[in-house]
């Protein structure tokens, strides 16, 4: 519409403000409202791995040069994760799903590579659906090759990834919540005439804690054996809170 009448331009500017206001909303409860998780009476807000489509995506170049073309040659996979088979050897690798792009490549492209080099068959999952990623070829020292190239990508991709999860100790001694309250205090009397300070900024109490490590969990197996690792040094974590 290219008249400039005052009315015309006011409707055909409407849907474009109601669009503009139901992102608006979408996001504001996205924020407001996250999914929960209630872990021994403490709430945590849960991140989501946000999966983009490959199609949107320009494929990131990768070459085997350099330290990552060393790591190829001079640490080669574990041995005992290869099994042979009636037609030769086979290796299954835990991956998420969300790493399957980087090891396809725009197009087929890096998979197809990684299998004419090592002259293996990359058999990965859907997008989407986890599971295992299979490498099979007629020689061991193919398929420890092929699994090397592919757990160098996994990690050069993985660092990547922005953090889902975080490890902390909960500041909840009498102590430190009372020192806490008292600091509060203190900044309110001798700076509540300053610009953006008011009771609003401090955190409650109650929900105090050190945070210690982030962590980038990328599936539901890979939270399972973060908590498993965690149940394991149960006893060295208690030692060390309590000292």
């Amino acid at each position: 519409m290219w008249r400039t009448s005052g009315k015309e331009t006011e409707v055909a500017a409407a849907p474009a403000v109601n669009l503009r206001k139901e992102i608006t909303k979408i996001i504001i409860m996205d924020i407001l409202r996250p999914v929960l998780i209630n872990i021994n009476g403490r709430i945590y807000r849960k991140n989501p791995v946000k999966e983009e489509q490959y199609e949107d995506e320009e494929e990131e170049d990768f070459s085997y040069t350099g330290p990552a073309a060393d790591r190829c040659v001079d640490e080669p996979c574990d041995d005992d994760n290869i099994e042979q088979t009636e037609k030769g050897f086979r290796c299954a690798i835990d991956v998420p799903s969300v790493l399957y792009k980087y090891i396809i490549g725009k197009k087929g492209e890096t998979r197809k590579r990684l299998e004419s080099e090592t002259k293996t068959l990359i058999s990965i999952p859907k997008q989407g659906v986890e599971g295992q990623i299979v490498i099979t070829g007629p020689q061991k020292s193919a398929v420890a090759s092929a699994v090397t190239r592919v757990e160098v990508l996994i990690e050069s991709f993985r660092r990547k990834q922005p953090f889902t999860h975080f490890l902390s100790f909960a500041l909840n001694h009498p102590q430190i919540q009372e020192g806490f309250q008292r600091f509060k205090e203190e900044v309110l009397e001798h700076c509540s005439q300053d610009l953006g300070v008011d009771e609003s900024i401090f955190q409650n109490p109650a929900k105090l804690h050190l945070t210690i490590g982030t962590l980038a969990l990328l599936n539901e197996q890979e939270v399972l054996r973060a908590c498993e690792l965690l149940q394991q040094c149960q006893g060295f974590i208690r030692q060390v809170s309590e000292t």
